[in-house]
């Protein structure tokens, strides 16, 4: 497929264009015309484009790339070295942040809650473009249960605030740094949070609004969401991809 078709397929996908972002979602850097061998991964790092290379891959597709909001602007040092690394190799970088979130069926919060057994019922805020997501555990647990079934899925021990004494029913996500919507769910009565990472302030928020908090890692919970994305690109449209997970433990 040619990297025009190929960046439009993607918009189709994701609808960029519906949400305010913190970066470019789309195409990052370009490369190579012609799109037949794909790399998806969490972050555009240098191990991830590394491994591309070696896979002679024509494009990455990550959920963090480049060129975010409030960053030095200068391409020196390491955004040098990654950039450099993209175009000495003729490789395309596609980036979608916050759209590959909230994306209903492939995003990381739904293959998040599938994972864990989560019913998304409505986004958490009052807006058709909720980043954060509230729903029912199909089956309703204990916090303590509910930590070892994350533990288990994702092969993280999540970090826990445990208040109530009452099973989990009610629960909102969302997965990286989503910690500030603690207070959004405690203020609609919800049983639990789940994120990826915690504040300082957020366990105080737990303890004194009584809703059970639940830190499974940044990278550990926004795994999900481009592999799941490049398993469609590889289903319905025939390219070949490989998810290639480089660990992270925050």
């Amino acid at each position: 497929m040619q990297r025009r078709e190929f960046n439009q397929l993607l918009n189709d996908i994701l609808k960029p264009h519906l949400i305010k972002d913190f970066c470019p979602n789309g195409l990052q850097v370009e490369g190579k015309n012609e799109i037949k061998k794909i790399v998806t991964g969490v972050t555009a790092s240098q191990a991830l484009i590394d491994a591309a290379i070696e896979q002679q891959a024509d494009a990455i597709l990550v959920h963090h790339g480049f060129f975010w909001k409030g960053e030095s602007q200068p391409i020196t040092g390491m955004k040098k070295r990654r950039i450099a690394a993209l175009l000495a190799n003729d490789i395309n970088l596609f980036g979608y942040h916050l759209p590959l979130d909230i994306h209903p069926a492939v995003g990381n919060n739904a293959q998040l809650a599938k994972l864990l057994d989560i019913e998304i019922e409505a986004g958490l805020e009052p807006t058709s473009n909720s980043v954060a997501m509230k729903g029912r555990l199909k089956t309703p647990l204990s916090g303590e249960a509910f930590a070892d079934k994350i533990a288990k899925v994702l092969n993280r021990k999540p970090l826990t605030s445990l208040v109530r004494l009452a099973k989990i029913e009610t629960i909102a996500l969302c997965t990286g740094g989503g910690q500030g919507y603690i207070d959004l769910a405690a203020e609609q009565g919800i049983d639990a949070y789940l994120t990826g990472e915690a504040s300082e302030q957020t366990i105080h928020s737990s303890r004194e609004q009584n809703i059970d908090f639940f830190a499974a890692g940044h990278h550990a919970t926004e795994r999900y969401g481009v592999k799941a994305l490049g398993e469609l690109l590889a289903q319905e449209h025939g390219f070949d991809v490989t998810f290639i997970d480089i660990d992270n433990p925050v």
